[in-house]
């Protein structure tokens, strides 16, 4: 058999990642390849650096893209961090809290759940109450923002709490960063990783991440080797800090790092806060759609996400089913549910360059085109009736 080269078909991606990419990403994919040690490289190197600290808002010096997803953004945070005996409190609101038990486990270190609802944000007082309970945790580490369930934590609650009883923080903003409120240095982050595939609308495959001055000093004092070589911070320091000549660690993945600077400049050039915004009004109009539909949301309203929508999958409409209909029909992707969820949950994405007047509308248009066949009764046409009165 000869294969032949690959077109994927052109999809609207409103699922929980990736989202759609900004032409002038795929644009940017496509520029020349240059060696990873390249002194233009390194220039756009120290760029990329600065537009990192914007999204995050952060100073912090080691502030860096990770060449992996953002899985390995979070087994970085938790690999150069917990050593072996640490004790380290995990808040479980979701699937991807479960993931950070897990590397705490893997490190070697103890531990301690904090279990919320799925759903829900994590408690904070929960979350005090087992502080209390282990004056000896090292860390706190939690999901800012949930992308199983569609749940916003108060992240600068959480830290609050983890500095007035001496633990450092992991924060999982893979789906919040340039989506949701954020802010590394006000509300005292230590480590932190997210994804380029979410609302920074870039190609998956890269993980930004920062560390602040202590969680430096905790890795520099390690009695034992990170266990990991390929994220172990002190090497990587050698070829992401410093002026003038940069220790070789690793190729870079030089065209993903182009795409990565186009997608942070887009982000500068809109502004942060207005990005913010952005994905709070599309969400507001794709809510109010839904409501007209007569489709619930999981997540309670103070506590929602903007960028990830979880929707009650109503009784008798068939899951699978629709989504189908969306993607054969329409090339329009939505998520399904995870976990407990599976099933029971859409997961409607509106992150980044998806987050759009035009993707609200035509989104509610083809869920009404699906339910309507599963004999869902609403009156259609409200649905796009009550987005567009949230735009005007």
């Amino acid at each position: 058999m000869t294969i032949t080269s690959f077109h994927p078909p052109q999809r609207t991606l409103m699922g929980p990642g990736p989202s759609d990419v900004h032409p002038r990403i795929t644009e940017a994919l496509a520029r020349p390849t240059i060696g990873h040690l390249d002194p233009e490289f390194i220039r756009m190197m120290d760029e990329l650096k600065s537009l990192i600290q914007y999204a995050f808002k952060t100073s912090n010096r080691l502030t860096l893209p990770i060449s992996a997803p953002g899985s390995a953004g979070m087994e970085a945070c938790f690999a150069n961090l917990v050593e072996e005996g640490d004790k380290v409190i995990v808040c479980i609101n979701g699937v991807f809290g479960g993931r950070m038990k897990e590397n705490v486990i893997r490190m070697g270190g103890t531990a301690i759940t904090v279990e919320s609802d799925w759903g829900r944000a994590v408690d904070p007082k929960a979350v005090e109450e087992t502080l209390n309970t282990h004056p000896d945790a090292k860390i706190l580490a939690f999901v800012h923002a949930e992308t199983s369930t569609g749940a916003r934590s108060d992240a600068k609650t959480l830290c609050e709490l983890a500095r007035k009883h001496n633990c450092l923080t992991i924060v999982d903003t893979v789906t919040s960063l340039a989506g949701s409120e954020l802010e590394v240095d006000e509300w005292g982050i230590d480590a932190i990783y997210s994804g380029s595939q979410k609302c920074l609308s870039c190609v998956p495959g890269l993980s930004p991440v920062s560390f602040s001055e202590a969680a430096i000093e905790k890795i520099q004092a390690r009695k034992t080797p990170v266990r990991s070589w390929f994220l172990d911070m002190n090497l990587i320091m050698g070829y992401w800090g410093g002026d003038g000549k940069r220790a070789y660690h690793h190729t870079a993945p030089v065209n993903q790092l182009y795409a990565l600077h186009e997608s942070l400049c887009l982000l500068q050039e809109e502004g942060l806060e207005n990005s913010w915004e952005r994905h709070k009004l599309h969400h507001q109009a794709l809510v109010a759609g839904l409501a007209a539909m007569g489709l619930e949301m999981l997540v309670p309203e103070e506590e929602r996400l903007a960028q990830l929508n979880a929707v009650v999958i109503p009784e008798g409409v068939n899951d699978g089913a629709v989504r189908q209909q969306l993607l054969a029909e329409y090339n329009l992707e939505i998520g399904a549910g995870l976990g407990a969820f599976a099933g029971k949950v859409w997961r409607i994405g509106l992150m980044g360059y998806a987050a759009n007047q035009t993707n609200v509308l035509n989104c509610l248009s083809a869920l009404e085109s699906a339910l309507l066949r599963q004999g869902h009764t609403f009156t259609p046409g409200e649905a796009v009736k009550a987005a567009i009165s949230i735009y005007q």
